[in-house]
């Protein structure tokens, strides 16, 4: 498994909990060594703009590129990460990667619920997927973000979440997949999730 280091602050947790479910990771920003994954981490805490701005700076957009789409690697995104995979968000005016026809929206004002969202919630099973197979409706899992993904067709989205709004807490495309929260915050959740994104 390889994990994306772009500047990302949240890469060792993420390493952490795959080791406890026994999966070997190495974290990395070097195109050769991605050129070589089976899989792909894409981590996210921060700012939209400017996580995109690293993956260009550090030469990783053209690697990854030939990786997800022409060789079709497995490839989670995680928080910030999920939304680098649709067409942009609301919080920047760089384009995201543009995997995942969507786009990330912050939260409204006039809800009446804190943000950002920080909190354990639930989610709700959607749409069918590897990924979520071991995940039921008593599934809850951490979130942290000010920005949420609605996906253009629903057929991309795997997992729905409530916060004042329904919105996608996890999405698909083919090889690529994105989830809103925190697995490597969530316990046995997300345990069983990086396991099963593990054994694809």
């Amino acid at each position: 498994m390889t994990i994306v280091d772009y500047g990302s602050c949240n890469v060792a947790s993420i390493a952490n909990m795959l080791k406890r479910v026994g999966v070997t990771s190495i974290i990395t920003n070097d195109p050769e060594k991605i050129k070589d994954a089976s899989k792909l981490i894409l981590p996210g805490i921060g700012v939209f703009d400017i996580a995109m701005a690293s993956l260009k700076e550090k030469g990783l957009l053209e690697i990854l590129e030939k990786k997800v789409i022409l060789e079709r690697t497995p490839i989670l995104g995680i928080c910030l990460g999920m939304q680098l995979l649709t067409g942009g968000s609301e919080e920047g005016k760089i384009n995201g990667l543009g995997w995942i026809p969507g786009y990330a929206y912050k939260f409204s004002s006039t809800v009446s619920l804190k943000v950002p969202h920080m909190k354990w919630n639930h989610v709700q099973l959607f749409g069918p997927s590897i990924l979520t197979k071991e995940i039921n409706e008593n599934a809850r899992f951490y979130f942290v973000h000010s920005y949420y993904v609605k996906v253009d067709d629903p057929r991309h989205s795997i997992l729905q979440t409530d916060y004042g709004i329904r919105f996608d807490s996890g999405i698909q495309r083919d090889n690529i997949m994105g989830v809103q929260f925190h697995p490597e915050k969530s316990h046995k959740y997300g345990m069983r999730l990086l396991s099963s994104f593990a054994g694809m």
